[in-house]
């Protein structure tokens, strides 16, 4: 047993050493990406889907005014609106995009399909339905502007960098398009639904042959349907939310407070779980707060702190501010260990410091939550 602990002790100083190495060598983000170094943005109205040609099937591409950088990284918002209203011009969708825009990202408010208000609320069948024609239709933007990538790179997209996200149902989207990783991961009543929206989870809205895969996701007074679609191997997850929310509960119950809705789970058992399979995870809690605080976007300051929190930690995961590793390791199932600090003393949840997580393969990684 010593000797594990001694061998441990070894990789674990060995790769500290590699990744402050990485630190000094590795060029950061030059300013850009953590605060909003632009004064302008510009914004294009596309159709992204191949297949259907309606206004639900369009977005707003938000990118900073005179930028001449490639390769930014690309942010989502999904609008609110019960998944039966809503619309990508709402006050939060343009507030949120001209912020993420003006640090250098290329930010997208996407419309997607919505629900008959009258059969959402009285059959779970629609909601079930209504919530899957979303995830379909946020798919199909991701996977628009990879295809454009792939052929011209029109708006100067890093590829491999995707966040996705927003407000309420459009935070609830972006969940449930992050975490349900296959059919078989649904109940059997969903996956009879699966053909009214072409039989698959990348959705009959077009652009295939394209990854849909993202890099992170978040949540501003959203939540999930079945909390066991949050494993490990997940995308890292950043929450806001008040803790009075009646709407999409802070912890879980019928969403609108209306048992003919399905249950959401909410901030208050997401991040619970998430770190209980080790998912790098952080959330942003308002107490005694209710729903509607991002509806009106910068005019609520509760908004602005919404946005300033997900840009610190989303900046952490960005390419430009991580180190360069000197040895790559392959891809396979692996197991938490243990975690520890950089005096390799053994560490639970510690905000803006450096935590090293070993696993049993002997490889180990950095990670920083920010606060």
């Amino acid at each position: 047993m010593q000797i594990l602990k001694n061998e441990i002790m070894k990789k674990l100083l060995l790769s500290i050493c590699i990744l402050c190495l990485g630190n000094l060598i590795l060029a950061q983000c030059n300013g850009r990406y953590q605060t909003e170094i632009f004064s302008n943005t510009d914004v294009a109205t596309v159709n992204y889907s191949d297949v259907y040609t309606g206004l639900e099937h369009t977005m707003d591409i938000y990118t900073p005014t005179g930028d001449t950088v490639s390769n930014r990284p690309v942010i989502f918002y999904l609008h609110g609106g019960a998944f039966y209203s809503g619309d990508k011009s709402m006050t939060d969708c343009i507030d949120f995009c001209k912020a993420f825009a003006k640090r250098g990202y290329v930010a997208v408010s996407l419309n997607y399909r919505l629900a008959n208000i009258i059969s959402f609320l009285t059959s779970n069948t629609e909601q079930y339905k209504a919530v899957l024609r979303s995830v379909a239709d946020l798919k199909a933007g991701v996977r628009f502007l990879r295809k454009d990538f792939a052929i011209g790179d029109t708006y100067g997209i890093d590829p491999n960098t995707i966040f996705v996200g927003g407000y309420s149902a459009g935070a609830v989207a972006a969940l449930h398009t992050a975490y349900i990783d296959s059919i078989s991961d649904l109940s059997a009543t969903i996956q009879a639904l699966m053909p009214t929206i072409g039989g698959t989870l990348e959705g009959d809205a077009g652009n295939n042959g394209y990854s849909s895969e993202v890099t992170a996701v978040f949540s501003f007074a959203g939540g999930i349907n079945n909390l066991a679609w949050i494993d490990a191997n997940d995308e890292p997850l950043v929450s806001c939310q008040g803790t009075a929310d009646n709407t999409v509960s802070y912890n879980c119950a019928p969403a609108l407070n209306n048992p003919n809705i399905l249950t959401l789970c909410g901030s208050g058992e997401m991040h619970p779980k998430a770190d209980s399979v080790g998912l790098l995870n952080v959330h942003l809690s308002f107490n005694g707060t209710d729903h509607s605080w991002a509806a009106s976007g910068n005019s609520n300051n509760k908004f602005i702190q919404a946005i300033t929190f997900t840009s610190d930690f989303l900046y952490n995961l960005l390419p430009c501010n991580q180190t360069t590793s000197i040895i790559t390791f392959p891809k396979y199932e692996k197991t938490l260990i243990r975690i520890v600090d950089v005096l390799g003393r053994k560490a639970s949840l510690i905000y803006n410091a450096p935590l090293f997580y070993i696993y049993d393969d002997g490889t180990v990684e950095k990670k920083i939550i920010v606060q």
